[in-house]
């Protein structure tokens, strides 16, 4: 064991990060004004969206006391009295999210205008907000009048184009778009936006996105053309000889549809619709896999093919296909964009002995687009092979991405010219740290192509930032960027458990790793299609699979496993204590109750379900890739509990008084059943070797009165016994971490992640992992960019520093700050953007002395938890106002402003 201690003088810099406190004296000012959580999002397709903003303002206690929101067609009449669509009136509510519209019936592709002003405590009313806006989509099935359409053959990479003509007086045109598997729209030769691998992945039977696209810049008066290019994406996933891919399966062939709606100055409007007088050729792309790669042959691309006056050859006339309208969902159905974060160049450039190949080292095992620029004859090429880890003698190994005997996977590009030409994919990603790169020569000829340059493009969804986090400790820093980076390299359109060997949706993560992603980034959008990808793969029966979409049916517990489905329910529940967000729970109640019901149905006589995968991944005496330690009637029927107690806690959301208490009376049934058949009377505590098994019930609710020194002793007992080791997988580690955190055990949580031997981060760290991994021992085998094991992010913020929801709040209403200075660490800062605005707080000590400055948001309250005994020690700038004492700390109460506290320590 090592412990680490830095000097204080570290935390000066930042010691002030808060800056000085501020006094009354200023109004509110309504900012980060959002509808649907999107800022000026395009495509809204509902007419009764739900509106939200922050407050700022300099002091302390401001609180929104009343609201006005103000609609508007058009930004002239933005003003009161003017406002042709909602003007809301005075409104004496405090809430300032999910404020739902309720103006005039909206069309589709309308662009509406909106600000807020707000009132504070005194009744001193804001200036109105800077205008924001709002465009819709196509608001019913109905209105779709385009036909699908395609290539009349199955091939890799559909092009398809059309040239029209512009009348003069164009004010606005927008595209009403999707193409399948994914795709690219062009207009004149120029890409519209800036996104990749659209439209997001859902099972295309039930839920087709589609997106609204303003092309207005795009186009000109006169000659114009546009063109769709397509890719196969997890639409049709095929197996071929040498190449991986996780499973086999399709919807179909690739196919497209447009509307694109032109709005002239004088009033009048044209469409333009994708039909069968478009043409239609396949593309330079000749192999497309989501799987096994991207390889493009450039002298098949064919320059101005998306622009007017094209004259290639062989195009033929495009096919309609098979394709409803009423699965089309907009804005409202997906998540953030997949975008470009960053590029990377490489560390270190190495040519490999013997074999002709180059290793590409950045230093970063991320989600990537390779970038690259290429000389060389006509016709030779190169390919980029993708891996995590290395041989001993320096070569990619692909063990931890599902090659070796299943096949490899790789982009590549073939030559169109003697000159020097730069690519990068369109439709294949892959997690990876080293690109291991290949030349070969045309055929016939010996010249190989020279790679002039290689650059890797970060992919991912492009949600908002929402946490900060730093300590005196480089060790829990580097932890934490550990985590993140596994959390966004599996941040595309669902949250896949690794982007390399599957980019699946496994449902565990969605609720274990719930609070540790949301501290970090905004899921409002992406949990809201999360939840939506289950829905639609909920089965007759009620079962929610494993994973979602379901693109691949698993066997037995591997595609029904309670401690996996269990996030259709506490998905919704998390949304709404972090959010104040009750739609999800509303939207999805009736399925939700299916699901319970098919809990139900596969209960034994003994009220135990065993339908289940346990602690997966947990470290038993064999230490197999599979739970040992904790069952799956342990696990599964502890969640089982839980469903019911949501459940309960979700109908009184909904004013479902009735509901509530038959699920209550079914969750302390439950309770009953479970101790009765795990609970040891005579140890008060459950499985003394196994730390989920005692950790699981406690924090759920599920243990008996009386047991908490039980289980406290057999936890510490176990771990002191391990050297502080976790036994606990990927089911039991974040209630390892929330139980011993909740018995007041946060020591015994810092020598946990601290621990420099395996199993542990630490050790993850000290293997060369750079984002982290699936296994605890940092498993060559296993996936290297996982996020499973990362709820430690959670304890970071919630319980180090200290943010949390005070008990009975939700939506961060009235905080919680009470940080827990452990172990030898002098400094902690950061800070979570809640719906309110920022919640920061940094501490220091030193010299018996603790030091905390806090902001609060304007509209929030907050409960400050001082870690003192010494109750006369305590000082501030303000008046304080003890509220409680939860034990022997004292609590205080404090509106939005910022505030330093002091005490002995």
């Amino acid at each position: 064991m090592r412990y680490r201690r830095q000097s204080f003088l570290t935390f000066i810099a930042s010691a002030c990060f808060l800056g000085a406190c501020h006094f009354a004296g200023a109004k509110l000012d309504p900012v980060s004004l959002k509808c649907e959580y999107g800022i000026e999002p395009m495509g809204v397709d509902t007419q009764r969206p739900r509106l939200s903003w922050a407050l700022e303002g300099q002091g302390r206690g401001l609180q929104q006391s009343a609201y006005q929101v103000l609609v508007a067609s058009c930004l002239e009449m933005l003003e009161p009295g003017k406002a042709d669509l909602w003007d809301s009136g005075r409104v004496a509510e405090r809430g300032s999210s999910q404020i739902e519209y309720r103006g005039k019936p909206l069309s589709s592709g309308q662009t509406v205008f909106w600000k807020v002003r707000a009132w504070d405590q005194a009744e001193e009313v804001s200036g109105w907000s800077d205008a924001s806006r709002w465009t819709t989509g196509l608001l019913s099935g109905d209105e779709w009048q385009a036909q699908w359409i395609g290539h009349p053959e199955r091939v890799p990479n559909t092009l398809l184009r059309r040239e029209f003509e512009l009348k003069p007086g164009l004010e606005r045109a927008f595209a009403f778009v999707t193409g399948l598997g994914q795709y690219e729209l062009f207009v004149n030769g120029r890409k519209s936006g800036d996104d990749v691998l659209s439209p997001g992945w859902t099972d295309y039977e039930e839920t087709i996105l589609y997106d609204t696209r303003d092309v207005t810049e795009l186009l000109q008066e006169g000659e114009n053309a546009i063109g769709i290019s397509l890719g196969n994406g997890m639409y049709h996933v095929e197996r071929v000889p040498g190449r991986f891919s996780k499973f086999v399966g399709s919807f179909g062939k690739q196919k497209a549809v447009l509307q694109l709606r032109f709005e002239y100055s004088d009033g009048s409007v044209d469409w333009l619709l994708s039909d069968p007088s478009w043409q239609a050729k396949a593309g330079p792309i000749t192999f497309s896999n989501i799987y096994s790669g991207e390889d493009y042959d450039a002298r098949l691309f064919e320059p101005g093919w998306s622009q007017p006056r094209f004259s290639g050859e062989g195009w033929l006339a495009a096919v309609p296909m098979e394709g409803g309208y009423n699965q089309l969902k907009g804005f409202t159905g997906s998540s953030e964009t997949i975008e470009v974060i960053e590029t990377r160049d490489p560390l270190e450039t190495r040519t490999l002995s013997g074999e002709g190949a180059v290793l590409y080292d950045f230093g970063q095992n991320a989600s990537y687009f390779p970038r690259l620029r290429i000389s060389g004859p006509a016709g030779s090429k190169v390919r980029l092979i993708p891996g995590e880890v290395l041989y001993p003698d320096g070569r990619i190994t692909r063990a931890s991405m599902g090659g070796m005997h299943r096949g490899s996977a790789w982009w590549e590009y073939t030559k169109a010219t003697d000159e020097v030409e730069e690519w990068r994919p369109q439709f294949y990603y892959q997690g990876y740290r080293y690109l291991q790169t290949q030349a070969f020569p045309a055929v016939g000829a010996e010249a190989l192509p020279v790679i002039e340059e290689l650059k890797s493009e970060v992919v991912h969804s492009i949600a908002a930032v929402t946490g900060e986090f730093e300590t005196s400790d480089p060790l829990l820093n580097r932890i934490r960027d550990l985590v993140r980076w596994a959390q966004r390299s599996n941040m595309v359109s669902v949250l896949t458990d690794c982007p390399h060997r599957e980019k699946l949706g496994w449902l565990e993560q969605y609720h274990l790793n719930g609070p540790a992603i949301r501290y970090e980034f905004d899921m409002a959008r992406m949990y809201t299609k999360g939840m939506a990808d289950m829905a639609d793969a909920q089965t007759e029966e009620g079962l929610v699979p494993n994973i979602a979409p379901e693109y691949v049916k698993f066997k037995n517990t591997f595609r029904a496993a309670a401690e996996w489905g269990a996030a259709y329910i506490l998905v919704a529940w998390q949304q709404y204590q972090f959010l104040g967000d009750k739609r999800l729970i509303e939207t999805h109640w009736d399925k939700m109750e299916r699901y319970f019901a098919y809990l139900q149905s596969k209960v034994d006589e003994d009220g135990i379900l065993s339908e289940g995968l346990g602690d997966w991944y947990d470290i038993g005496p064999a230490n197999v890739s599979r739970s040992e330690l904790t069952l799956p009637p342990r696990t599964a029927t502890a969640f089982y509990f839980y469903d019911a107690k949501a459940l309960s806690q979700m109908a009184e959301v909904l004013g479902d008084r009735k509901s509530a208490r038959d699920y209550a009376r079914k969750a302390e049934k439950i309770r009953e059943d479970y101790n009765a058949a795990f609970f040891d009377e005579t140890r008060q505590c459950y499985d003394p070797e196994s730390q989920c098994a005692n950790a699981l019930p406690w924090v759920l609710g599920i243990a008996p009165e009386g047991s908490r020194e039980g289980i406290r002793k057999a936890l510490l007992e176990d771990l002191e016994k391990r050297d502080y080791a976790m036994t606990a997988g990927d089911v039991g580690f974040r209630y390892l971490l929330l139980a011993l955190s909740e018995l007041g055990e946060q020591e015994a949580v810092y020598r946990i992640i601290s621990r420099d031997s395996a199993p542990g981060y630490a050790y993850v760290l000290d293997q060369g992992a750079t984002a982290l991994t699936e296994s605890w021992f940092a498993s060559p085998t296993s996936s290297n960019n996982h996020f499973m094991l990362g709820q430690v992010t959670e304890w970071y913020y919630r319980y180090l520093l200290g943010i949390d929801n005070a008990e009975g709040s939700v939506g961060f209403d009235r905080i919680r700050i009470a940080p827990n200075p452990v172990g030898d660490l002098e400094w902690c800062k950061g800070s979570y953007q809640s719906r309110h605005g920022k919640i920061a707080v940094a501490w220091t000590r030193a010299d018996d002395a603790f030091r905390l400055e806090v902001e609060v948001p304007v509209n929030a309250t907050a409960e400050v938890v001082l870690p003192t005994r010494e109750l006369s020690s305590v000082s501030a700038d303000v008046e304080l106002r003890l509220l409680r004492m939860e034990g022997d700390f004292p609590v205080y109460s404090i509106g939005s402003g910022r505030y330093v506290f002091s005490c002995a320590y």
